[in-house]
């Protein structure tokens, strides 16, 4: 006899994760003649896509952190945030060193040498994504109490590429200030700028966080833009038809540097012996376009009162660009790995001034040599 409740579990109709599966081909392996290095490139298509939750484990923690962050931005003096992130940071620190710390010490340690002190960045990468979220809520409640001196570099090579009609694209790291500082920064100065963001942007992946989490990030951040051009990977031709059309008129796309986006990623050497992975698009759409790519890094030099955004022309090699080819795919892809390197050169040396505030760490081995992509597959939006 089969009791009532014994019955069919509701487990076995579960999806074995909530994250999307891919399956991931190598599509070539581009040579830089000039660099005396290649870059790989990648295809990714979904073989399942993943199921959405309702709750993620993180909700109910985001909530209070939320709350909590509130609290402190609208009461509490400027003097204090910072030891108070940093306190709050260390009520999960060991859980976070005894699951994360292992990768993550040999992942910087590939990019940055043995001499590298991981466990003290470690440390203090947790606390500056405590001043991540201290930031949005500084937004939405501190006001005039608050008002953080932000100093953009580059605009003047900004200004003058965009004289050239094609639009220009700016490639985002994904440092911890570099979110809302960023954008901040840029519109202070004038740059009206469209976001491309994934439509599950923010602090949670589930329907709870996309529907109560995550509208305070993107409110705040939709002060400093233009537009916002949120893509799924069903309509990857609209979104394409309105980045031309803004950077035909002229306009400004963010970027941010993500490869869980698109169909196509990229693999560089980094560092002292690692490997980065970088998007593709941005690199792709400045190379038949036309437009001026940069790169952008944000950080924060004085928590809660200086900040720096580093903006930097990319450049493809001159010889990638002119040089005829029969194949125009094999063009593209040669002038996309010449911007890709010189993106690396960049996000390295801006990577060295503040490593704890990087917020995304490759990997010590190729993807190819790794036993699963998960490292690669499995990132959130």
């Amino acid at each position: 006899m089969r009791l009532p409740w014994l019955g069919k579990s509701r487990r076995a109709n579960r999806q074995p994760t909530s994250s999307d599966i891919f399956h991931t081909e190598i599509i070539a392996d581009v040579p830089v003649p000039e660099r005396g290095e290649s870059v790989r490139f990648f295809s990714r298509k979904v073989v399942r896509p993943g199921k959405l939750r309702r709750f993620s484990n993180r909700d109910l923690r985001e909530s209070l952190l939320s709350c909590f962050y509130l609290g402190v931005a609208a009461a509490v003096p400027v003097s204090w945030w910072e030891p108070i992130c940093g306190w709050v940071s260390g009520f999960r620190r060991k859980r976070h060193v005894r699951k994360e710390f292992a990768r993550y010490d040999v992942a910087v340690k590939a990019v940055l040498g043995d001499a590298a002190d991981t466990k003290s960045m470690f440390e203090a990468q947790l606390a500056a994504l405590h001043n991540r979220r201290l930031l949005v809520a500084a937004h939405l409640v501190a006001g005039w109490r608050w008002s953080p001196v932000i100093r953009l570099e580059g605009l003047e090579k900004l200004q003058e590429a965009l004289c050239n009609g094609r639009g220009a694209i700016i490639w985002c790291d994904q440092f911890t200030a570099q979110t809302i500082i960023g954008k901040r920064a840029l519109q202070e100065a004038g740059v009206d700028a469209h976001q491309v963001s994934a439509q599950y942007h923010g602090f949670s992946p589930s329907r709870f966080g996309f529907r109560v989490i995550n509208p305070p990030l993107v409110k705040v951040e939709n002060r400093f833009l233009k537009s916002r051009i949120v893509f799924e990977r069903t309509d990857a031709y609209q979104v394409t038809t309105r980045i031309q059309k803004v950077l035909k008129a002229n306009g400004v796309v963010l970027m941010t540097n993500t490869v869980y986006a698109g169909s196509t990623f990229t693999e560089a050497a980094m560092g002292e012996r690692g490997w980065t992975h970088l998007a593709s698009a941005p690199a792709n759409f400045a190379a038949r376009a036309g437009a001026a790519l940069f790169h952008m890094a944000t950080i924060e030099t004085v928590p809660f009162r200086q900040y720096r955004a580093i903006v930097s022309e990319l450049s493809a090699d001159p010889q990638a660009s002119s040089s005829p080819a029969k194949d125009t795919t094999a063009k593209n892809l040669a002038v996309q790995a010449a911007f890709i390197l010189s993106k690396r050169d960049h996000m390295l040396a801006t990577l060295k001034l503040r490593p704890e505030q990087m917020m995304a760490w490759s990997s010590a081995t190729r993807l190819t040599e790794r036993p699963t992509e998960a490292a690669i597959g499995n990132d959130g939006a």
